[in-house]
């Protein structure tokens, strides 16, 4: 495939790029920018590839299509290479995530927060020049999902297959989701949902139609339904509208939206203060959002295509920092949380 003859060059000479398929596309699309320049965005009024953080106070770091080449080509994923990898696990802290739930499971009985989401990483050792190995996998492994490799010499390399779309837009609609609660998948859909993953999804569900509500008309929510993400299955709730054109903008989407209870908590302030005193490292990336932003269609109908920055991992070198994390509620126990993660881990570890 050329888009692998493409990546390995950019990698060589320290070009920025994302080589990215959409979820149940058949088309890898290529953002090669022609210079090392390191472009961020604040109003996201560009057209380009984002690649946002967690926390907006960093910077939302942007590929601009009037200073990049664009590249598409058909792509037909085979099955993934069954040799492992050589890893070796260099970090991975079960006491200190288990301590940190804890501590939220204190500050949500004396009412700080309704729900905080708690991540951690894990370091892993990994062969030299894995990157096109990792990609190639991760796009024939994750057919649903959102796969991207990207690459900034000034900022480094992600990689991920995300399955929750932050927001999309065509023309004057859009569209959004509520994905909560996790499972381990065991060959069918038909989960026994427990009432704290019900609670879980239901804050979520409710937090994203409220905050669309003031810049959005005819909002409609579909049924909740469970889907697979790997080897892993969560419930779904889909969510649509209209923009109220002299209310919105996408800047204020965002900001609606992002970050969204799934990946940061209730009330999201407090939460989100939480999560940046207590882990114990900066998410940097992870649980931030990536994708196009306003790229033309026909005529003059702008597109955006926006998705959560999980089931990721960041190389550096020779090691593999893949992040995870979960929902924290009050019926929530330390050594469950922990094994969740555990099981979440297992969707990038099963590409090395």
């Amino acid at each position: 495939m050329k888009v692998f003859t493409k990546i390995q060059a950019a990698l060589a000479s320290k070009q920025p790029f994302v080589v990215y398929r959409k979820p149940g596309k058949a088309v890898v699309s290529g953002v090669f920018q022609k210079s090392t320049a390191l472009h961020v965005t604040t109003t996201y009024a560009e057209a380009g590839f984002v690649f946002a953080p967690f926390d907006a106070k960093d910077p939302s770091i942007l590929f601009p299509l009037n200073a990049a080449v664009l590249y598409e080509e058909s792509y037909v994923s085979s099955e993934a290479e069954a040799t492992p990898l050589e890893i070796k696990t260099v970090e991975n802290s079960k006491n200190t995530h288990i301590h940190l739930v804890q501590d939220a499971l204190e500050r949500i009985a004396g009412g700080d927060f309704e729900k905080v989401v708690l991540s951690r990483k894990e370091v892993l050792r990994i062969p030299k020049n894995a990157v096109i190995v990792v990609f190639e996998r991760l796009l024939a492994k994750y057919k649903n999902a959102f796969v991207y490799v990207w690459y900034h010499p000034n900022i480094g390399l992600w990689l991920g297959a995300t399955p929750e779309l932050l927001l999309a837009i065509s023309g004057t609609k859009i569209s959004t989701m509520a994905l909560a609660g996790t499972q381990p998948y065991t060959g069918n859909l038909s989960v026994d949902w427990k009432e704290k993953e019900l609670v879980e999804q239901q804050f979520v569900t409710d937090y994203i139609e409220q905050a669309i509500q003031p810049l959005c008309t005819a909002v409609q929510k579909s049924e909740t339904s469970t889907v697979q993400a790997g080897n892993l299955v969560h419930l779904k709730t889909a969510i649509t509208g209209e923009l109220a054109q002299e209310k919105s903008t996408l800047e204020q989407l965002i900001k609606a939206l992002h970050p969204t209870p799934a990946v940061c908590g209730l009330p999201r302030a407090a939460a989100k203060a939480f999560i940046l005193k207590n882990e114990p490292y900066s998410r940097g990336f992870y649980t931030g959002f990536l994708g196009e932003l306003n790229y033309s269609q026909a005529g003059t109908l702008q597109s955006s295509s926006l998705f959560v920055n999980l089931r990721c991992m960041e190389i550096s070198k020779q090691t593999a920092a893949i992040f995870v994390g979960g929902g924290i509620t009050k019926d929530s126990d330390p050594e469950k949380e922990w094994e969740e993660t555990v099981s979440k881990s297992r969707v990038m570890r099963s590409v090395l």
